[in-house]
């Protein structure tokens, strides 16, 4: 496709994710100003936040929980996602098999457990975010990632999962692309989401509870007092007997936390909704999430009014954590994402985006989430999500309320929840190291995946970088 047609296919696409932009937002909840207390604080109010706050209410209904959010609740990765809502916790079952392949089997077991409860609270509390159990393909657009397909299928399937392998044929009969030439369809693990309206439904839980809830109230200071914990805010403080930390990307408070989580930039583009000759040309009757199988990989599904998002590919890392609101705009990005995506559609030519937007996620070395204490045990954080966190968060959430009772489960006597990950270097070799890896990831995937020594030296070290 020309130059001309991918600028035109953008050229009205408001810069705001598409999920945030709604008339059905909840209004912001006040600041919080002068001097508070309460038994139980949580520090940010994405999903991990908003599921410890309502977790931590439904265990104990009389229990005093604040929720303080520096904006609104889900304005940052939660509401930006995919909403691709998966029940791995490890970033996948070959991730998991490659950390903790004693707990994989359990780890996994979890992550199913998890997302049932997930799709149970939805039901529960009645929050409309478009739950669908449509389950992912993972689709190879060249011959040598046939085997790759293969392996991952023996591999869920080893693991009680409901998986299967597609031909050429078949998975174009599922969703019609001339760049697919197979795929595996994982049924059971994944579920689709409206990722705002998940959030905003949990925040109206969350409130219906009993929980207090402060946005627009930024933390800038945590510290001991006494016998419980300081919170310093703009305007305002909070003395409170435990705290639950769940910054996601943003500057942890702890400062021993700080290595072990780097910022990372995804970017997403919306089409504008299909006709119904555009979706008949492709097909996908059965509305699966789609991811394809590179290290730079492209995520896309249908929303429920049949428009298409479609995202990844460039996960940018700027020098020194870099967050910054410009950050969330990069033309670059947006125009190799229509590019690609008319690439892999040329039937939906003329077709134009409505949304294009970027945000932030927090990444780990390890790819997954891990879950401590600090401060003798009354402070507890969950970090790390790599950009799978939808579902995960509520694990996180439910193992920072165990850490913090001091109550042993099966989820705390696991090394994966103990052990944190390889932290990242200081600046400038993380800056370097991490260039250095993606321009390997680009290599490995022009090399018919074949890793050099780069990717293999950090596959030793337990290192790693994904988008």
């Amino acid at each position: 496709m020309s130059a001309a047609r991918i600028v035109d296919a953008l050229a009205h696409a408001t810069p705001i994710a598409f999920w945030l932009d709604s008339p059905d937002a909840p209004e912001p909840a006040p600041r919080l100003t002068g001097e508070h207390g309460c038994e139980l604080a949580v520090v940010g109010a994405g999903y991990t936040g908003l599921w410890t706050a309502l977790l931590a209410k439904e265990a104990d209904p009389s229990r005093d929980v604040l929720l303080i959010e520096g904006h609104t609740a889900g304005w940052a990765a939660s509401g930006r996602n995919g909403g691709f809502c998966a029940s791995s916790l490890t970033h996948g079952l070959a991730n998991g098999m490659d950390r903790f392949p004693d707990e994989t089997a359990v780890l996994d077991r979890l992550g199913s457990e998890n997302l049932d409860a997930i799709e149970a609270a939805v039901a529960r509390y009645g929050i409309d975010c478009g739950f669908e159990r449509t389950g992912e393909l993972n689709v190879a657009t060249e011959p040598h990632q046939l085997a790759w397909l293969r392996e991952d299928v023996a591999t869920a399937r080893r693991f009680g999962h409901d998986a299967v392998v597609l031909d050429t044929d078949e998975v174009r009969a599922e969703i019609d692309s001339p760049t697919y030439v197979g795929a595996s369809w994982h049924k059971d693990r994944t579920a689709l989401v409206d990722p705002a309206r998940l959030a905003w439904g949990l925040r109206a839980a969350c409130e219906r509870a009993g929980v207090r809830i402060a946005e627009g109230t930024q933390v800038t200071g945590l510290a001991r007092d006494g016998a419980g914990v300081r919170l310093a805010s703009v305007g305002g403080s909070v003395r409170c007997a435990q705290v639950a930390l769940a910054t996601n990307a943003f500057r942890p408070l702890l400062r021993r936390v700080r290595p072990y989580v780097v910022p990372v930039y995804d970017y997403v583009l919306m089409s504008e909704p299909l006709s119904a000759g555009q979706l008949a040309s492709i097909g996908w009757r059965n509305r699966q999430g789609v991811g394809d199988v590179t290290n730079r990989f492209h995520y896309y599904r249908l929303t429920q009014d049949n428009r298409i998002l479609w995202g990844g590919y460039d996960a940018i890392y700027h020098f020194g954590n870099g967050l910054r609101d410009e950050l969330d705009q990069r033309p670059a990005t947006f125009e190799l994402l229509a590019r690609h995506f008319f690439a892999t559609f040329p039937q939906l030519d003329g077709l134009r985006f409505t949304h294009r937007w970027g945000g932030a996620i927090d990444t780990s070395t390890r790819f997954f989430a891990f879950q401590r204490t600090a401060l003798g045990g009354r402070v507890a954080y969950s970090l790390g999500y790599t950009g799978l966190g939808v579902a995960a968060t509520r694990f996180g959430a439910q193992v920072m309320l165990d850490l913090l009772a001091g109550r042993e489960t099966e989820a705390t006597r696991l090394r994966a929840t103990r052990r944190r990950p390889v932290p990242f270097p200081p600046e400038p070799v993380r800056y370097a190291g991490i260039q250095l890896t993606r321009h390997a990831l680009a290599r490995a995937d022009e090399r018919q995946g074949r890793r050099g020594l780069w990717l293999r030296m950090l596959d030793r070290l337990g290192m790693g970088f994904d988008s």
